[in-house]
């Protein structure tokens, strides 16, 4: 079977998930993001399939279950798109928790921010120290989620000096999940008026952002299924503290 990027195999299978919160049993009683990814790529039935990289699945499984119930359904048109995004390039981690940190930090609460300023600024070193360099892209996002936040920005910088060799610490996989995990939960408890659009996009820059790092000859926007993102404002949300999975 192919298992390149943003391909299902070639007979699609007669009875298709509905996207729903959580994890399930079989295709009948529904299917959370990355379960329909591993029914799409023909493996075991599964929301840790090995056909994603594991914190593009974490990232995928988080906005699922943050999304309402009404919005959920958008996020189908993206699933393909995840199939086939695995490799163990280091700026994968750094470059999913800046994506979601920058998405999450002019929104969120007060009580996250400085926690996800501290995270893209640990991101950021990081990234430098492996590339060398930050795309400009990354750089300008780093630097308009900043000024949506400058006195968080201050405090997280006087923050970091203070600690000393404990900031100069590894960023490992826990480290990216912990900022993805407030990320998502934050921009699903903000007070906008379209948090579901703001997880689709989270979601979507993040599949872009493997992309161009695990298959650099794909063009993001052109090989994946487009649909307008969600921007549907809920009826009713409840608040989603601790219940997102990893």
């Amino acid at each position: 079977m192919n298992m390149m990027k943003g391909t299902v195999p070639d007979s699609m299978p007669d009875l298709m998930p509905v996207l729903s919160r959580g994890k399930h049993r079989n295709p009948r009683s529904g299917a959370c993001f990355m379960e329909f990814a591993s029914y799409l790529a023909g493996e075991a039935w599964s929301d840790h399939p090995a056909c994603t990289h594991p914190l593009l699945a974490s990232a995928a499984r988080m906005v699922n279950d943050c999304t309402s119930d009404t919005a959920r359904a958008r996020l189908v048109p993206l699933i393909p798109s995840v199939i086939g995004l695995r490799g163990d390039n280091a700026r994968v981690r750094l470059l999913i928790a800046l994506r979601a940190a920058t998405s999450a930090l002019p929104v969120t609460s007060a009580d996250h921010q400085r926690a996800l300023a501290v995270g893209i600024l640990n991101c950021e070193r990081h990234l430098t120290e492996a590339s060398g360099t930050i795309p400009d892209d990354v750089a300008l996002r780093i630097r308009n989620s900043f000024d949506a936040a400058p006195e968080t920005e201050r405090w997280a910088r006087e923050f970091i000096a203070s600690m000393g060799s404990w900031s100069r610490s590894k960023f490992t996989d826990r480290t990216a999940e912990t900022i993805i995990r407030v990320s998502v939960q934050g921009v699903a408890e903000a007070c906008v008026p379209d948090p579901d659009g703001q997880l689709y996009d989270l979601l979507a820059g993040a599949i872009d952002d493997c992309t161009m790092v695990l298959t650099p000859a794909v063009n993001p926007r052109a090989a994946r299924v487009t649909a307008d993102p969600t921007h549907v404002t809920p009826t009713h949300r409840t608040k989603t503290k601790d219940t997102a999975r990893v």
